[in-house]
């Protein structure tokens, strides 16, 4: 173990005394990263500040420093024309609030529309193209190809897909098939398409979530089973945005993978 994994443990366990969760608010901390999530409906939105201030506070009474230049705020809002809420303050100092946010490894932006993600992958994917092609120059086997493929470009392809590839536009899930394709041609073979892996990855997630009690997803999922089959009841929903969310779109797909057989029985803050 290295030395980074050493600093990460110690302060996951120097910062674990600090947790919160409620219906509208909770913080969701990973190594050093940390995220104030709330849901602010009907303008109330003083638990979250709360929950800021008090995060704050308890930094400073621990000696731990926050970087006011570091911490952004991102407000997820599908209203039109609503005016944005105050920023956050720490200390004396404004948190600044943007658009889009790097948050480990995935960007999200204020629409969930996910077009920066898909761009951000797509640049990073084209220049990792470069080094598949210049291996193929030096007549590499097939076998090598596809392996080097998975490993550098494919996994920066479908990171995070489970998140994102069910609410991804067409145009920029067809984007990223091309650059797939392309690389097909270079290997020499037909790769998997994204979709494919986006669906697969997306059961598994599922049927991990259902056998993982402790999972917070767990009783969400395992209240929508029926009692007739083995199948999911699919939850209801007004917008698409909903319906292609990843409880919806798994619960589809799940049932859809079971065919006819039968059994007997939000605003945030990154800091």
């Amino acid at each position: 173990m290295g030395i980074w994994e050493y600093g990460t443990i110690l302060f996951t366990l120097y910062t674990s005394d600090f947790c919160y969760n409620s219906e509208m608010c909770h913080i969701q901390k990973f190594a050093d990263d940390t995220a104030i999530v709330g849901c602010i409906r009907d303008d109330q939105e003083e638990e979250y500040r709360c929950l800021v201030r008090d995060f704050v506070a308890w930094c400073h009474n621990n000696g731990l420093q926050l970087n006011t230049s570091k911490t952004k705020e991102l407000v997820i809002d599908f209203g039109r024309d609503r005016p944005r809420p105050r920023p956050v303050q720490i200390g004396t100092e404004e948190v600044e609030g943007v658009q889009t946010y790097k948050y480990l490894g995935l960007w999200l932006d204020n629409r969930l529309d996910w077009t920066s993600n898909t761009r951000q992958l797509y640049k990073k994917t084209q220049s990792r193209m470069y080094f598949l092609r210049r291996l193929r120059s030096f007549n590499i086997c097939r076998k090598l190809l596809w392996m080097f493929y998975q490993s550098v470009v494919a996994s920066v392809l479908s990171y995070a897909v489970v998140c994102w590839g069910g609410s991804a536009t067409k145009a920029d899930l067809s984007r990223l098939e091309k650059l797939i394709r392309r690389a097909g041609s270079v290997v020499g073979m037909k790769l998997e398409p994204l979709a494919t892996v986006a669906e697969r990855r997306t059961i598994d997630k599922l049927r991990s979530i259902m056998d993982n009690v402790r999972h917070p997803l767990h009783t969400v999922i395992h209240s929508q089973r029926s009692l007739i089959s083995q199948r999911l009841r699919l939850p209801k929903f007004r917008t698409n945005r909903l319906g292609n969310s990843f409880i919806p779109r798994a619960i589809r797909l799940f049932n859809s993978s079971l065919g006819g057989r039968r059994a007997n029985r939000r605003t945030g803050t990154f800091l």
